[in-house]
């Protein structure tokens, strides 16, 4: 492999690689590089490329722009080193990050000729811009460099800009993509009796089950409205979770599997918790059959769909599943008129985990019954602790718990 330089006007050189003879038709092959600069330095760059090629790492130059590429990277499903696919839901937040907050600054920057000053200063500006959250800008951080580390891989770039950059946004929490689940935030923290007072104020209302279920059972609300009749074994009181609901642009609201293996799980149910369920079933049961509430049948045979949900949209049918968004924000009305305006649905999850926590289980049992990271769960269980008043402990076992808010069920 050799190379060298040729000058074209003060100023301006070309770089020719020389690659030797083709082999199927015996002619040379000569690659040219225009180069702006002294002589000294287009020999530095010509000695760069020659490296480059001998070790197999030489990029062809290209006017892709990162707009361009940004625009690939999410059309082949924002393809990463694992080589996973990500959820449509996933997809559209990691495009809407890129259109939002990275194409209007640097989208008609050559691929090829972005630096990290550029993506320093991206950031810089992010930060400057204070109706950008800094949970935002990281989020922008993470997907930005997932989509050149792409670039380089596939030998788009021969330097991954985003390894030089020091300006790292960073925040507490861990990447969330969908957005709709943070799986570390603390969120707000409840007594038992807090709790218990809570949950009451919404036996009155149709979520009341799912309400009660997330507290005995720490499932998210994804998980919980995609929940089946056929996912409850009742006699072994357990609920097998192994999908979650998906709300996307492309595809509305569907069923998908969970994001990762931890959450497929079966989990244990208190005594209380199966009779709530239950009494849910057999409403449901009456309602497909037609049946007064008051009329004395036997329920048994009356089979519902064998993909019946625990948790419908009863106006549409068993299977329509609700609107996730609807759901958090009739649960987030209802305990702000209840005296819990901070308190979010997604709260009741770490509130469990908490309690089970304080009762003594292990932190890995603790996280495989919730499907997450043990590494996340303590992290959090620590906050919410560090954070909380030292009086309100949740120390009781998640079945004592749940006896004192089912109350008379």
């Amino acid at each position: 492999m050799k190379g060298s330089i040729k000058q074209r006007s003060p100023g301006s050189w070309s770089i020719i690689l020389d690659l030797g003879k083709d082999p199927a038709t015996g002619k040379r092959r000569q690659k040219w590089h225009t180069y702006k600069g002294s002589k000294r330095a287009a020999e530095i760059e010509c000695a760069r490329l020659v490296t480059e090629m001998e070790k197999g790492e030489y990029v062809e130059a290209s006017k892709l722009t990162v707009g361009q590429w940004t625009d690939q990277w999410i059309d082949a499903g924002a393809p990463g080193r694992r080589r996973k696919r990500v959820s449509q839901r996933t997809l559209e937040r990691y495009g809407q990050l890129l259109r939002t907050h990275v194409k209007p600054v640097l989208g008609n920057r050559l691929l090829q000729k972005l630096r990290a000053p550029e993506i320093d200063k991206l950031y810089s500006n992010l930060a400057e811009a204070k109706k950008v959250a800094p949970r935002t800008q990281h989020h922008v951080h993470i997907v930005l460099g997932a989509c050149l580390a792409t670039a380089q891989r596939k030998g788009l770039i021969s330097v991954n800009p985003m390894s030089r950059v020091e300006q790292i946004p960073s925040v507490s929490e861990v990447y969330d993509p969908d957005g709709d689940e943070q799986t570390d935030d603390i969120g707000e923290g409840l007594s038992e009796t807090e709790l218990a007072t809570l949950i009451a104020g919404f036996k009155e209302m149709p979520i009341y089950p799912v309400v009660v279920l997330a507290a005995a059972s720490g499932a998210r609300r994804n998980e919980l409205l995609a929940l089946r009749w056929i996912d409850l074994d009742a006699d072994k009181k357990t609920l097998r979770i192994e999908r979650a609901l998906e709300q996307t642009k492309k595809y509305g609201i569907r069923i998908k599997p969970p994001k990762t293996k931890r959450g497929y799980r079966t989990i244990d149910l208190d005594d209380g918790t199966v009779a709530l369920l239950l009494q849910r079933k057999a409403q449901h049961q009456r309602l497909a059959a037609g049946i007064p509430h008051d009329a004395k049948v036997d329920l048994s045979l009356i089979r519902l769909p064998a993909d019946a949900l625990m948790f419908p949209a009863l106006s549409v049918s068993f299977t329509a599943p609700r609107h996730p968004r609807n759901f958090s924000r009739e649960f987030a009305d209802k305990a702000e008129l209840l005296g819990f305006g901070k308190t979010r649905f997604h709260d009741l999850r770490g509130i469990h985990s908490t309690a089970l926590l304080d009762a003594g289980v292990p932190v890995h049992r603790v996280a495989q019954r919730i499907g997450d990271d043990p590494a996340v769960l303590l992290r959090n269980y620590t906050k919410r602790k560090r954070s909380a008043e030292a009086d309100e402990k949740l120390s009781a076992t998640i079945a004592g718990m749940a006896a004192g808010f089912l109350g008379g069920n």
